[in-house]
């Protein structure tokens, strides 16, 4: 007779289970294609925690169907962990051993005496467990108890804030109190107020309106008198207006007599025409004809200043340039040969269009050269004398110039602009003839 092959009383724990697939699916990598059960072959391939988690219970209920497959399983954890699977045949039990892969192993190995090992080893996991949800039930209970110590520790304060806030509603409503009587206080006042004004309103109107009529009774008699003033007015014009045209006719009588008498005078003299000018008889050194051809093509387009083109519009005006200090002014980049030549070439065609006097004073008070300058018709160009400032020579040509005759200096310089001012002259900047030019 055989002895009747031990059986484990009902499933194995959730924990061994678990370790039991896992061996089981690590081992199948391992064996032969052909040892496989036909339910676990589609999973083989792939890895093992996959092959756990996707075909755990596949694993489980083969391991308990085929002993075949389970002895296959349990030989390759007998290579893996060799210590524990001798122990486990020899009838012994590391204590120190793990309770699940005990229980595991064991349950793999189906050694004599396996199903002790198991209910065992599930026992201490199920009492590792016990005592593990213990110390998580003792540690919700810590984590309840300070939850209550400080909801009780906020209630308090919740408690005290109250009692200070009904203490400050208190003096609140106190205060808002006292503010109500002295607000109904001054509503009295104010209705009493009030009456008075309206009192004194209607009795304003009163006087308004009395005041209106006699305004309006006024104003009636204001009109009349102002349509018999402009009545007055109108035959005053008719009257100033014949009286202006004999005096505009007696006027343009004497204006023709004297031009008349002027001509004449000239004819029974026999005066010659005017050659030349003031500004000839300054000292200076006019400036050599030449035919140094220039290398630019054309002043910069900049804005046009309105003021110095209706002072060169003046008759017979004279117009002195300041040289350097446009050229510096406008073209500061370029050497001194072609600023020279820029001005000279941007005011030919301002002076042709203008007819204006110009003369252009260049500094050369530090040296005794003078430069070969090719200047446009029209235009007067001077160097200042060896030791002489170019605003000297401004202001002498300024002042040769006739009481009454327009003279238009160009220059940025406070100095000159100031002295010939004082002249009698008027002063434009040196930025206004740059803008000019590109006019021109």
């Amino acid at each position: 007779m055989t002895d009747e092959p031990e059986r484990l009383e009902g499933p194995l724990p959730e924990a061994v289970r678990v370790r039991v697939v896992g061996l089981a699916a690590d081992a199948l990598g391992r064996l032969s294609p052909d040892a496989l059960p036909a339910a676990l072959r589609r999973v083989a391939s792939f890895a093992p925690a996959r092959r756990a988690r996707l075909a755990g219970s596949q694993i489980a209920g083969v391991l308990e169907a085929d002993d075949d497959f389970r002895d296959r399983v349990a030989a390759d954890v007998r290579e893996a962990a060799p210590e524990l699977a001798s122990a486990l045949e020899a009838g012994h039990v590391p204590p120190a051993a793990d309770p699940e892969e005990l229980a595991a192993v064991a349950y793999l190995l189906r050694s004599p005496g396996w199903v002790g090992v198991v209910t065992s080893a599930a026992q201490a996991v199920g009492s590792g467990q016990a005592d593990e949800a213990r110390r998580q039930a003792d540690a919700r209970l810590d984590g309840l108890r300070r939850q209550v110590e400080e909801a009780s520790e906020e209630l308090k304060e919740t408690r005290r804030r109250h009692r200070e806030q009904v203490q400050e509603l208190k003096a609140e409503n106190a205060d808002l109190r006292h503010k109500l009587g002295d607000a109904r206080r001054r509503l009295r006042t104010a209705e009493e107020t009030a009456s008075a004004a309206d009192a004194s309103v209607v009795e304003a109107r009163a006087a308004g309106q009395a005041a209106v009529a006699a305004g309006e009774q006024e104003l009636r008699r204001a009109r009349g008198r102002a349509e018999e003033l402009e009545r007055e007015l109108t035959a005053a014009r008719r009257t100033v207006r014949a009286e202006r045209g004999q005096e505009t006719l007696r006027a343009r009588l004497l204006l023709d007599t004297l031009l008349e008498t002027a001509q004449g005078l000239r004819r029974e003299l026999a005066l010659p025409a005017v050659e030349g000018s003031p500004a000839d008889l300054v000292e200076a050194t006019s400036a050599e004809p030449g035919a140094r051809a220039s290398s630019g093509t054309g002043s910069m387009a900049v804005d046009d200043p309105a003021l110095l083109d209706q002072l060169l519009g003046l008759p017979r005006v004279h117009m002195v340039v300041d040289g350097y200090n446009v050229t510096k002014t406008a073209w500061p980049e370029l050497s001194l040969e072609r600023q020279r030549e820029r001005l000279l070439a941007g005011l030919a065609p301002l002076v042709a269009r203008r007819g204006a006097e110009v003369t252009v004073v260049f500094d050369a008070a530090e040296t005794r050269e003078r430069p070969v300058v090719s200047g446009p018709r029209g235009v007067r160009v001077l160097f200042s004398r060896p030791g002489v400032i170019a605003d000297d020579v401004i202001r002498e040509l300024v002042a040769v110039e006739p009481q009454g005759r327009p003279v238009v200096v160009v220059s940025s310089d406070g100095e000159v602009a100031r002295d010939v001012s004082r002249a009698g002259a008027r002063v434009a900047a040196a930025l206004a003839l740059t803008r000019l030019l590109s006019r021109a």
